[in-house]
């Protein structure tokens, strides 16, 4: 990280008279808090503050200290951050002509612009009811089985006979090989070892300070990105090879988004906006799916009675069908407790730490103005522990979640909110509790350390990425 607070240094001349119209303010009403050093600003304060597992008190602090909305320079750009409530609110509701989606640069130039998180109006509309067609409930239990496929081949890889795994890493090698079979239609081989290689490369650098200069994580994560690219391009070629000679629409997402035909017969998704679309869904249900599950296995292993009560619904599920036959929708959906439990997780430790708009125009909130062209930041943890909504924040009690209805909107936001929630919700809770009903009917398992603690990177971490011992029942 020096190296960046050097380079801004020796960039400041460059840069100075770009900041120094950022800095001209519209009004003496933009709110309160430094913009911070040129190009840096708070940007390696957050960064460390994520890694040492201190970003909730370093954001909680800066709340104390200016208030409920204050500004701040996050990664190379003029930021608002904003909490609460109707922060939450205000940013899942407003007007698309006001605010639009905005990422950091960094995500942005690895991701592309023509992806969910990018667009706005119509177009986000447009994209977001195409993926939702593939994501959305009615389709997905079309698929319960080919996410068991993999989930039953890679415990038997990768837990069936071994003493001790580390889970994170095992989850997240999971969820890219669900990811490359069910939205890409890329089985195991060569090519998805290749996806694997340059996926894993190219979000190392996602959340960093956006200066491409040679040998840094966030050139690294680039260059990879136009290789994920690369072979997306290809594979969208062979799918509509495949399609043109009666493939099933049906068979991944690739070829569900060229089948979607609009106006004069014509594909409604671009291909760039298929790429870039398929990027941020490897990353979204990459990560916080394997970050959930991951976060769920400590907290059983830690937890005896939550342990319990979860084990005895996957074992009646378990016993209630001949032995060898696969889920059903209706089996996930009598997992009640389990699912439960995972919405608790999600709020202790959501595996989004927050998010970005962008401004279209000056807009007025709590009496301040937040300029033209800026960015707003919001963060997940600020109202999940909030004590009015949830009494005893930091205690883990997944019976807060037995009347869902109870708890006031944009209060618990772990998939965002209003017309903005992840479209990707329903598969992300298929992975879920399909992994846990095998894991807890096959395995059972001890930590190997003690220490709870973890760091974002950006998404959470647990030490050493969680090193248990594990006995199997029986084979799968």
């Amino acid at each position: 990280m020096n190296i960046f607070f050097l380079l801004s240094l020796l960039l400041l001349p460059i840069f100075s008279l770009l900041i120094s119209r950022r800095r001209r303010q519209p009004s003496e009403r933009v709110p309160p808090g430094p913009l911070g050093i040129p190009i840096i600003g708070q940007s390696l304060g957050l960064l460390w503050a994520m890694r040492a597992n201190t970003a909730e008190k370093w954001i909680a602090d800066r709340a104390k200290r200016y208030g409920p909305i204050s500004k701040m320079s996050l990664f190379g750009k003029p930021t608002v951050f904003i909490h609460g409530q109707a922060a939450n609110k205000f940013v899942f509701t407003s007007d698309a002509s006001k605010m639009s989606n905005q990422q950091t640069e960094s995500v942005k130039m690895i991701l592309g612009d023509r992806c969910l998180l990018e667009l706005s109006g119509e177009d986000h509309k447009r994209v977001r009811n195409a993926l939702a067609s593939f994501l959305k409930p009615d389709s997905l239990k079309n698929y319960i089985g080919k996410i068991e496929e993999e989930i039953r081949r890679h415990l038997q890889m990768h837990w069936q006979g071994k003493h001790r795994v580390t889970v994170l890493p095992l989850m997240k090698t999971l969820t890219f090989n669900i990811i490359c079979s069910l939205l890409f239609g890329v089985e195991r081989g060569a090519r998805r070892d290749t996806f694997v290689q340059f996926f894993q490369e190219m979000i190392e650098g996602m959340w960093s300070i956006p200066v491409n200069i040679p040998f840094t994580r966030f050139n690294r994560s680039l260059k990879a990105s136009a290789k994920v690219q690369k072979l997306l391009k290809d594979l969208i070629h062979e799918k509509r090879i495949e399609l043109e000679k009666g493939a099933s629409p049906h068979q991944d997402l690739i070829t569900c988004l060229l089948s979607i035909r609009g106006e004069d017969n014509l594909e409604l998704v671009s291909e760039h906006e298929i790429i870039h679309n398929v990027m941020l869904i490897m990353v979204a249900g990459h990560d916080t799916s394997s970050v959930l599950i991951t976060f769920i296995i400590r907290l059983l292993a830690n937890d005896p009675n939550t342990h319990a009560a979860v084990l005895k619904e996957q074992e009646e599920i378990k016993n209630s069908k001949p032995s060898g036959d696969y889920l059903t929708w209706e089996d996930l959906g009598r997992m009640k407790c389990t699912w439960r439990v995972a919405m608790e997780t999600l709020r202790t430790v959501p595996p989004v730490f927050g998010g970005f708009r962008k401004t279209l125009e000056d807009i007025e909130y709590e009496g301040y103005i937040i300029p033209k062209g800026w960015q707003i930041f919001w963060v997940t943890s600020m109202t999940h522990m909030d004590d009015k909504v949830f009494p005893e924040p930091s205690k883990f009690d997944p019976a807060r979640f037995e009347n869902p209805a109870s708890i006031p909107p944009y209060y618990y936001i772990p998939f965002g909110g209003g017309a903005r929630i992840c479209p990707g919700y329903e598969f992300a809770k298929i992975e879920t509790l399909v992994t846990i009903h095998y894991l807890v009917t096959q395995f059972t398992w001890k930590l190997c350390c003690n220490d709870n603690c973890f760091r974002r990177d950006p998404t959470p971490a647990p030490t050493q990425g969680l090193p248990i011992q594990i006995v199997s029942k029986k084979a799968l």
